[in-house]
């Protein structure tokens, strides 16, 4: 999937080195990339490309859930929000936190000269998600029609065997999911972004899209089973697993082969080291991916499968940004794992300030469109959503506060803090279940926005005091509060104008359209060098 990435600078630590005994260790290299504003440029063309990646995600995702909301009803809707949002969390269990673990520990590997350990380092994290994945594909197999029942109470007899359904079409596709991703994610670790962007970015929302709409049209002549549109959306997991296997096998082979192996006292301490730091990460994964999807499970569970729908709808637009925050993460993470792993803490600092501006500059508008457009965002998915405005403006303000934080979790664990990074996230996801426990039933959907709101504070709050006061990093640079000005300007300032001239209505949107994109785009064209854009207009010369 695209020619291997060039060679990484490298800085060897011998000390480190030679205190694994087996541990090959290479001379230093020259720098291939010239370095641009601490590194910040090259994670820039990434970011780039993958933010344009993201895009098309969150855009067919969006479709997606407009086609399934639109064609099966608030019912088998709720169902099937409820079964992906289930099978995100079994998958996500099932990778073992190795989507930070394959990233760290091949860009730390290469960095310090240590190649002739890549082998092992791949064997170490892949082997165990496969393994995992069959077993959580055979639980959620097994147990699929207790699974429906308990997150469909009051549906009819058929809406819960539908359910059941399209759960085990889902577990059956869950050990590619998990193995498309955890090839990913290594390919990444070898600063080698395209087969992400292509496979995980274009291919498959692209399959989903084109599958469910097809569903969608032909639904229009003939009554199709709501499994089928969990096949659809789960089908291109079978492609983008196959040849991100293939990208993967291609960037190791395409290494010098090491002068001499590992001995096998190095590899076993590599496999402790590996589990020792992902470990952490693996529990702290799924608690983060409970707080993104168990919400929608315990809104079916304790509000119905329509709350569940309107919830999912509702909270639509937080995804886009939580997709651009993955794609300029996944630019950022390699350097920045370099950066910290050889001590260059104002290097890092430069990389996690560039990162935040991006992704305010990226979101902010939309969230702040989206809330002061809730009505027309969610009359867009049918009449019987248009009374989730409350939860659209509660869970856009958290996001407002998540972005402006910057990708503050993945710098604690850059950092080795992996443990610091397990317990505010478990903090969060027990204030989330508390909230949700205690609000869905009297709020329905707005109490599990409230909920998530707060969790969201608590995730973002806490690991920025202790990334500021134990690392001294921070994300508030100037490009980034020139970025949040900017975007709070054209967006919010004139949207606001606009609803009070034309109404929350599709006529102003259009109007905040095109009065605040104009100006959005005169003001980042006139700060660009400010807001790091100009590394982008020098990399696409240097090519």
């Amino acid at each position: 999937m695209g020619a291997p990435s060039r060679a990484l600078p490298r800085t060897v630590d011998h000390s480190v080195c030679s205190s694994v005994p087996g541990m090959y260790c290479a001379h230093a290299a020259p720098a291939a990339e010239a370095p641009t504003r601490n590194g910040v440029g090259g994670a820039a063309r990434g970011g780039l490309a993958n933010l344009i990646g993201v895009g098309f995600t969150g855009l067919t995702g969006l479709a997606v859930t407009w086609l399934v909301a639109r064609g099966l009803g608030t019912d088998h809707a709720g169902a099937f929000f409820a079964a992906t949002a289930l099978f995100a969390l079994t998958t996500g269990l099932a990778r073992l936190g190795t989507q930070t673990g394959l990233v760290y520990w091949p860009a730390r590997l290469r960095a310090r000269g240590n190649t002739n350990l890549l082998g092992e380092c791949l064997r170490t994290g892949l082997m165990p998600v496969g393994a995992v994945a069959l077993a959580m594909a055979a639980l959620v197999w097994t147990f699929a029609p207790a699974l429906a029942r308990l997150t469909a109470p009051g549906a009819t007899p058929g809406v819960v065997a539908d359910h059941a359904g399209q759960l085990r079409v889902l577990a059956v596709f869950l050990p590619l999911a998990a193995i498309a991703d955890a090839v990913l994610t290594a390919t990444r670790g070898y600063r080698m972004l395209r087969p992400t962007i292509m496979l995980e970015r274009i291919v498959r929302p692209g399959l989903q899209l084109a599958g469910i709409g097809g569903l969608a049209l032909a639904a229009l002549w003939v009554a199709l089973p709501p499994r089928w549109y969990a096949l659809a959306w789960v089908g291109p997991y079978l492609p983008v697993a196959l040849l991100g296997a293939y990208a993967l096998r291609r960037v190791y082979l395409s290494g010098p082969a090491p002068e001499q192996g590992p001995t096998s006292r190095a590899r076993r301490l590599l496999r402790r080291r590996f589990w020792r730091f992902t470990g952490p990460r693996a529990v702290a994964s799924v608690a983060q991916l409970a707080l993104q999807r168990l919400d929608v499970l315990l809104v079916a569970a304790f509000g119905g499968l329509a709350a569940a729908a309107l919830y999912a709808v509702a909270g639509r637009f937080v995804v886009l940004g939580q997709f651009a925050n993955q794609g300029i993460g996944q630019a950022v993470q390699p350097r920045l794992a370099e950066a910290l792993a050889t001590g260059d803490r104002a290097r890092a600092n430069a990389l996690y300030q560039a990162a935040t501006g991006w992704l305010v500059l990226a979101t902010w508008p939309l969230y702040l469109l989206v809330i002061t457009f809730a009505p027309v965002y969610l009359g867009a998915f049918g009449a019987g959503y248009r009374h989730g405005g409350a939860i659209v403006v509660v869970l856009g303000s958290a996001m407002l506060f998540s972005t402006g934080c910057g990708m503050v979790d993945s710098v604690l664990t850059m950092a080795g803090r992996t443990t610091w990074n397990l317990w505010n996230v478990v903090l969060a996801l027990v204030v989330t279940i508390a909230l949700d426990l205690l609000l869905i039933p009297p709020l329905g959907a707005l109490g599990a926005a409230i909920g998530l709101a707060v969790a969201v504070l608590i995730n973002n709050l806490v690991p920025l005091l202790q990334v500021g006061f134990a690392l001294g990093l921070h994300p508030f640079g100037r490009g980034t509060l020139a970025a949040g000005v900017l975007a709070v300007a054209c967006f919010g300032g004139v949207g606001a104008f606009s609803v009070a001239v034309l109404g929350p209505s599709v006529p102003g949107l259009a109007g905040a359209l095109v009065v605040g994109g104009t100006s959005y785009a005169l003001g980042v064209y006139r700060l660009r060098n400010l807001l790091g854009l100009s590394d982008f207009v020098r990399l696409r010369r240097s090519r």
